[in-house]
This record gives C-alpha cells, sequence and structure tokens, in this order.
C-alpha cells in the first residue's frame, strides 16, 4: 500500500535545523537578534510597514483590536467560516461578534452582507482570506472608510498573496499572519502583525511583553496591560529559513494547485455534484486546496474512505456561531445559510510543498472512486 499522504506537513531543510542549532548553542533562546533579523526582512517584503512577531497568529489580532481602542459597547464584523480563534479575540477584548454570510463561490465573507450588518456600534471588521485567496480589497476599504471603521485583516492563511501585484500585507490597516505548522511558511507557532506607524509598532510591543516600556539599565515602566506574547529566537531562526523561501513555495503550490484541475478535469463538478474553488493562480497562494462535496455523501463517510487510501484530508471550517459558546449568545441554524451548508461539506485537499504531481493524481483518483459509490 502507498505511504500515507497527509493533508499539510512542513517542510524543513537541513540549514534550517543547523541555524537552530546555533541559536541553541548561542545561550540567547529567547527573543532576540534573530527576532529582529526575522521582523527587519518581514518590513522589507511588506513595503517597509513596521512588523512585530509574536508567538501566535491569534494574539496578533487580539493585540490589533486593543490598540484600534475596540472594547466593551463595540461590535466588530467577521465571518462564521474560519478557524474560531477568529472570532474569540472580539470576546477577549470585550467587544460583540457579529457574523455576516460568506460568498458561494469564493467561501469568503460577502461584502454586500457586511455592509448589510453595520450598525451605528460597528467599529472594525476582520476579513478571513479562507485558503489565501483575498477579498476584492478595493470595495474592503472603500467600505472601511464610509463607515470609518478600522480592519484587522485575518491572513493567517495568505502569506504569498497579492492584491493587483501587490503582497497582502503591503497595504491596508492591521495585517494578521500566522506561521502555525500548517501554515506556508512556519516558525513551528508564532504569527506577525503589520502595523501603519511606528506609534502602534511601539504599542504592540508593550501588549506583547506585560506593557513594560524599559529605559536606561534600570529603569522600567507599565502603562498599559499586556501579556507573554512574544517570539523566540528559536522560532525566529526556523521563519528566516522558511521565508527565504516563500517565492519558492508560492509557486510551488500554484503548480500542484493547476494540476488538481487538470486532473480532476472539466466535467468534475457535473459528474460528482462537488463544488471546486475559483481558479486563481495570480492573487491566491494556495495554503488550502478545498472542494465542497454534494450532500450526497456525508464529510465523515469521505474522509473516512479517503483515510482506507491512505490519504489526509482536513476541513476548514465548521460554523463558528454553531459552537456552544456562540449559540450562548443567541446564535443558531439557519442565521447564516451559506455558511452552513459549505461549513458542512468542505473538505481540504493535501496541498503541501513537499508534494509532488503523483501525490496529486494519486489524490483525485482516490476522490474520484470514493465519490462514484
Amino acid at each position: 500500500m502507498n505511504t500515507f499522504l497527509p493533508f499539510s506537513k512542513p517542510t524543513i531543510d537541513e540549514a534550517t535545523i543547523a541555524a537552530v542549532g546555533d541559536v541553541l548553542r548561542s545561550g540567547w533562546i529567547t527573543s532576540g537578534p534573530k527576532v529582529a533579523e526575522f521582523e527587519k526582512q518581514l518590513s522589507a517584503y511588506f513595503g517597509g510597514r513596521p512588523v512585530r512577531t509574536f508567538n501566535s497568529g491569534t494574539c496578533t489580532m487580539e493585540i490589533a483590536l486593543r490598540i484600534a481602542g475596540i472594547g466593551a459597547g463595540d461590535e466588530v464584523i467577521t465571518t462564521p467560516i474560519s478557524w474560531v480563534a477568529t472570532a474569540n479575540v472580539i470576546l477577549e477584548v470585550g467587544a460583540t461578534p457579529v457574523f455576516a454570510d460568506i460568498d458561494p463561490v469564493t467561501r469568503n465573507i460577502d461584502l454586500d452582507k457586511v455592509e448589510a450588518a453595520i450598525t451605528p456600534r460597528t467599529r472594525a471588521i476582520i476579513p478571513v482570506y479562507l485558503a489565501g485567496k483575498p477579498l476584492d480589497m478595493d470595495r474592503l476599504y472603500a467600505l472601511a472608510a464610509k463607515y470609518k471603521l478600522r480592519v484587522v485583516e485575518d491572513a493567517a492563511q495568505a502569506i504569498g498573496s497579492s492584491w493587483h501585484g501587490k503582497p497582502i500585507g503591503s497595504f491596508g490597516d492591521f495585517v494578521s499572519f500566522s506561521f502555525q505548522a500548517n501554515k506556508n511558511i512556519t516558525t513551528s507557532e508564532g504569527g506577525c502583525l503589520v502595523l501603519n506607524n511606528e506609534e502602534e509598532a511601539k504599542l504592540a510591543e508593550k501588549y506583547r511583553l506585560q506593557g513594560v516600556t524599559r529605559s536606561g539599565w534600570d529603569g522600567i515602566d507599565v502603562d498599559v496591560l499586556g501579556g507573554k506574547y512574544n517570539m523566540t529566537d528559536v522560532a525566529a531562526a526556523i521563519g528566516l529559513g522558511q521565508f527565504a523561501k516563500l517565492n519558492d513555495i508560492t509557486a510551488q503550490r500554484r503548480k500542484l494547485a493547476k494540476h488538481y484541475f487538470a486532473t480532476l478535469g472539466k466535467d468534475f463538478e457535473k459528474q460528482t455534484g462537488a463544488q471546486l474553488p475559483p481558479q486563481d493562480f495570480e492573487s491566491t497562494n494556495w495554503h488550502l486546496f478545498q472542494i465542497v462535496l454534494s450532500e450526497r455523501i456525508t464529510r465523515a463517510d469521505f474522509m473516512a474512505q479517503m483515510k482506507d487510501h491512505n490519504i489526509g484530508v482536513g476541513y476548514h471550517y465548521a460554523p463558528i456561531h454553531l459552537f456552544k459558546l456562540y449559540r450562548a449568545l443567541g446564535f443558531k441554524e439557519g442565521m447564516f445559510p451559506v455558511a452552513e451548508r459549505i461549513g458542512k461539506q468542505i473538505v481540504s485537499l493535501p496541498m503541501f510543498y513537499a508534494m509532488n504531481e503523483n501525490d496529486v493524481e494519486r489524490t483525485c483518483t482516490a476522490i474520484r472512486e470514493v465519490l462514484s459509490r
């Protein structure tokens, strides 16, 4: 039998492993020169904008909301189809999450539904770029300007994606990226926040390390309530090795996505009732290759049968508003029908840098066999 093909797998080269060893031997393993270098390289990539790194791509969004002054009494609009962290950070700052349904084609938040959800209490939008596919960024920021809203882009999956040739993160408001293990580049765990100016960057530094400001040899003060969110030099050393290959990683993922479309064929949707993602090879980094299954098969059955073929399949994501925590806030079934339908049947196929076209073909053969039953 073929070896197990996971839906995601990080690729860490020997040079990066050696760099981590150098950090461990240096005696400086927490935040230090590697973090500073990683932030410098990220800033250059994002057009010189200030960048600060953190120990997750979740705290970056919470800190962005805090910098923007979002809190009790405020509403923040986001999508129901994301990892639950996207909504949890709204609750963490004391604000109220408001969901807007998604577009059935792109699977990203529907900006028409966003505008309809805006009230006098709305202070911000958190859009999510599912699978790395950006929204209509021009329309997003026109909408934000019209209603004087802050934008915290949940670009967790979108490193390497772009809009009209400009990298996501090189423009806009706050932009949050994740470097968790299954992302296109990883630091094992971690993330970064792209900010608008040095004043915001200095405030982000306070929030990531207990609110502390230091001066001189022994001067210390605390004027905001911060946490412990700093990235280590160990993680940054991994990030530097990964970041150096970002263009190659993005190109390989686009190549694999094209091969998925070619191998599944033009009649795949008609024959199986499943829905393919939009064919976007310019702006999307193809963090995920996702199909939405026909209701003729349950997702659990599909995943189990793919496992029988020794192929791993994930799903991203279950609708946030149907979790118990959010049902307790008054959300219920039927409120966001597109998100509920897609959240029930969406699956993520194997997609990672070390895959090859044979892996894609093997996956597609298994999909056709499972769906033909």
